[in-house]
């Protein structure tokens, strides 16, 4: 993929190959809301909300890293250079603060002020993670509070956050995250075997919670293949994972950290299928440019 420097270099900052694991999460919520009909140009605001909001937490994480990246990471842009510190606060700044317009916006057409309350609380996580949590034992569950409100923020232009079902979705894919960023917390130096088996749990864990879905959410259009597709998955995620266990080394843990990753989208994607039918496969179509962006821009 040809870039120029300067372009590489932010498109690294930003994470580029994710932010598609972030429009996964809307077009989840706007599948299971079913409100697509009455509140299509709302979900279309929040696409770009969310991925501003993504974005902008990956140019934070750096910024508040650098020092450690210098040790760990130098070829990441801010140690290497090529994306002073300056300019990655003024870029992260100007992103959050398009995500929050975007999400005013998508509640303005809606006549409802849950999209920015929601966006403004998932600043503020995003801060507290970047910022102090990543650093203490809590960072993984300040990571995954991060994707539990991205999921609401899909949700919210339907504005019926208030039934179990809906939590109980947003804790799944925020469970999930959980244990692929405990996973994640020592992948550039060699990893403890028990840590990565307990993160592979958590993330296994976060599969069975999804079973009952289903049934929570009263859902009528239900693909008969869910259950089937969340074995998949866990194959999918799991197997990298067992080989970076056996051998945990950065590069096998990299590589599991990145399928991981990319099975986000395959989750959300499982999970529309289980609450809205077939047609929540298509959210696999967002993997093609996660899997294609990430062969030059690096994911974690």
């Amino acid at each position: 993929m040809q870039l120029s420097p300067r372009l590489r270099a932010y498109a690294q900052l930003v994470r580029l190959p994710n932010v598609f694991t972030a429009f996964a999460d809307i077009c989840l919520g706007a599948l299971v809301a079913d409100a697509l009909a009455e509140h299509g140009p709302a979900f279309l605001l929040l696409l770009p909300a969310s991925g501003c909001l993504y974005c902008g937490g990956m140019v934070w994480n750096d910024y508040f890293d650098r020092e450690q990246d210098r040790r760990e990471r130098p070829f990441r842009p801010i140690p290497a250079g090529r994306v002073t510190p300056r300019e990655a606060a003024v870029l992260g700044g100007a992103l959050l603060g398009a995500g929050l317009l975007f999400a005013a916006l998508a509640g303005w057409v809606t006549a409802s002020a849950l999209p920015v309350v929601l966006a403004g609380l998932l600043i503020g996580a995003i801060f507290l993670y970047d910022a102090w949590l990543k650093r203490t034992w809590a960072g993984p569950l300040g990571m995954g509070a991060c994707r539990f409100l991205n999921v609401l923020l899909g949700l919210a232009p339907a504005g019926n956050l208030d039934g179990p079902g809906r939590v109980h979705l947003a804790l799944v894919v925020g469970l999930y995250i959980v244990g692929v960023t405990w996973f994640a917390r020592t992948e550039a130096r060699l990893s403890s075997q028990r840590a990565l088996a307990g993160a592979a749990l958590l993330m296994l864990l976060s599969l069975l919670l999804a079973l009952p879905l289903p049934v929570r959410l009263g859902s009528a259009n239900s693909s008969p293949l869910f259950p089937y597709l969340l074995v998949v998955l866990g194959f999918l995620v799991g197997l990298p994972a067992v080989r970076a266990i056996r051998k945990p080394t950065p590069p096998l843990v990299q590589a599991a950290v990145k399928r991981a990753l990319g099975g986000l989208v395959v989750l959300d994607a499982v999970l529309a299928a289980g609450l809205a039918g077939t047609v929540g496969l298509v959210i696999l179509v967002l993997l093609l440019p996660v899997l294609y962006l990430g062969r030059w821009i690096y994911q974690t």
